[in-house]
């Protein structure tokens, strides 16, 4: 294995101290305590982990934690009116509503009943918008955290051939305008993409955001590449449930520069990057210079 593996969780502890440092400032310097708000509709196992893990690692680096655990059949009404009071209470800096929404409820509009300005998982269809103009936005915590780990790695991102393998809303979308914005050179490719291993081997980084087991294997990489794999799969081998990734670990590793590892990769830094996102939330709704290094 000749590549560097790039430990998310490692890092995600490193920026999670950065906003801790910058949440004991708010409230040493001006009296303000980053508040995050999260809402959770029904009982699906997978969001219940994932809103307790949000909730403590907001509480530990000092910010106000607030969860609305909201029955499975909640009226569409009431739930825009709990948004509502959430987008005009001022401790409040951050709002999330943990996705997938029970069937009844229609996501875009209840997304974008979130204020813009403190929609901290930056789905709102204004920052979208702001984002792809390369404007000042809310932005996906996913993405983010690859971006930030690509720039530890890398420096400088400019002039480096990017091809981001998968085209949602969440992640590959938003990756490719950041990574453009960085001043790379940029691919969308996805999985009716001719020739897809062709246009992959070209990439001095190749992120992997497509959700198939081990769609990439390391002959499609170029020696030397930089490979963030965003993918969490759960595939049965050998008798036993294990999670891998987008990319073939094991053969990618021998020729990559860089990998990231499925789990403890990107993983971590998505809830480390919605603190993140919260605290630069805060200090813009309080005309604050924003944290360096936590940003886009």
């Amino acid at each position: 294995m000749g590549a560097q593996i790039i430990d998310g969780k490692a890092f995600a502890a490193k920026v999670r101290s950065k906003v801790g440092e910058h949440v004991t400032s708010l409230k040493a310097d001006h009296g303000i305590t980053p508040g995050l708000a999260v809402v959770l509709v029904g009982e699906d196992p997978a969001s219940q982990v994932y809103v307790r893990s949000k909730g403590k690692m907001t509480t530990e680096v000092g910010m106000k934690s607030v969860e609305h655990k909201l029955d499975v059949a909640t009226s569409e009404a009431d739930l825009l009116a709990l948004i509502d009071a959430l987008n005009n209470d001022d401790s409040i800096h951050g709002i999330l509503v943990q996705l997938p929404l029970p069937g009844h409820l229609d996501e875009d509009l209840v997304i974008n009943a979130i204020s813009p300005a403190k929609d901290v998982d930056g789905f709102h269809i204004s920052n979208v918008g702001l984002l792809g103009t390369g404007q000042k936005s809310m932005v996906p915590c996913t993405p983010l955290g690859c971006l930030m780990m690509l720039r530890e790695h890398h420096g400088s991102l400019s002039g480096l051939d990017a091809v981001v393998i998968g085209r949602s809303n969440i992640v590959g979308k938003p990756m490719a305008q950041l990574l453009l914005g960085d001043s790379c050179t940029v691919t969308i490719a996805h999985s009716r993409t001719k020739d897809l291993q062709d246009v992959v081997r070209r990439a001095d980084i190749v992120v992997a955001a497509v959700g198939r087991p081990e769609m990439v294997p390391g002959d499609w990489i170029k020696k030397g590449a930089s490979v963030i794999d965003v993918g969490i799969n759960r595939i049965e081998r050998d008798g036993k449930n294990k999670l891998v990734g987008d990319v073939d670990f094991a053969s990618c590793a021998e020729v990559a520069g860089a990998i990231t590892p499925v789990p403890g990769g990107v993983g971590p830094m998505t809830i480390a990057c919605l603190l993140a996102n919260t605290v630069t939330a805060c200090c813009r709704a309080n005309g604050l210079a924003e944290p360096e290094g936590l940003t886009a």
